[in-house]
């Protein structure tokens, strides 16, 4: 396993088109839901805990050498929202774009193929670590962390929040993150045995409102 890759995968920079979304903060920020770091952290750690957990066990499973295909479709099995599909597969779509740049292969051309509109994002994640020769646990973590940097990061920009205060909060998650990676690795490794129904399915019917309402909105600062 390369730690580089890991690195490489993980970097905000990496680009996935990730730093246009917002993870549904925006909307949680013009409720004010979010208005401050507490409100900021518990708005993460609910998102870790739900869509986090839920895209930490697809891309786990994907990096198992699952059927991408069967996945997309428990992908959308576990997102229920017209609006949030919709982001999912564009931003899979722009991921797949930088993986077959940044590491080739047959697995990743074959979902290009199949899937010209796009695949979920946490499967494209998934079959990316593979290629890049990192685990499903580490597939889990990139999953993970994605669910809560983002929101973090525009948050900053949203409130006007101290970068360090968002760093912070994200530092505390750690021991969180990685139990939930934990678990999405562990449910993934029995994949073969009992079937997609064994990933994670956890919901945050919330995050489903307030997506498809962000869709609607005439003017807005991120894509989601």
């Amino acid at each position: 396993m390369s730690h580089a890759a890991l690195l490489v995968l993980a970097d905000g920079r990496f680009p996935a088109g990730g730093h246009a979304h917002s993870g549904g903060v925006e909307a949680a920020v013009a409720s004010h839901g979010v208005h401050d770091a507490a409100s900021l952290e518990a708005f993460c750690r609910g998102r870790l805990h739900t869509a986090g957990l839920t895209a930490a066990g697809l891309a786990a499973a994907a990096a198992t050498g699952y059927d991408p295909m069967a996945l997309d479709e428990a992908a959308d099995a576990r997102t229920p929202v017209p609006a949030l599909r919709q982001v999912a597969r564009k931003l899979g779509r722009q991921m797949l774009r930088a993986a077959r740049a940044a590491w080739p292969c047959p697995e990743l051309d074959q979902i290009a193929h199949s899937l010209p509109k796009g695949a979920h994002q946490p499967v494209v994640l998934g079959v990316t670590a593979r290629a890049a020769g990192l685990t499903p646990s580490d597939a889990a973590q990139c999953a993970a962390y994605e669910s809560i940097g983002g929101p973090a990061t525009a948050a900053v920009r949203l409130l006007s929040l101290n970068p360090f205060d968002a760093t912070a909060l994200l530092a505390r998650l750690a021991g969180e993150l990685d139990d939930v990676a934990h678990a999405a690795a562990d449910a993934a490794a029995r994949i073969d045995a009992e079937g997609v129904g064994v990933l994670p399915a956890a919901s945050s019917p919330l995050l489903d409102i307030t997506g498809e309402q962000h869709a609607a909105w005439s003017q807005r600062l991120f894509a989601s």
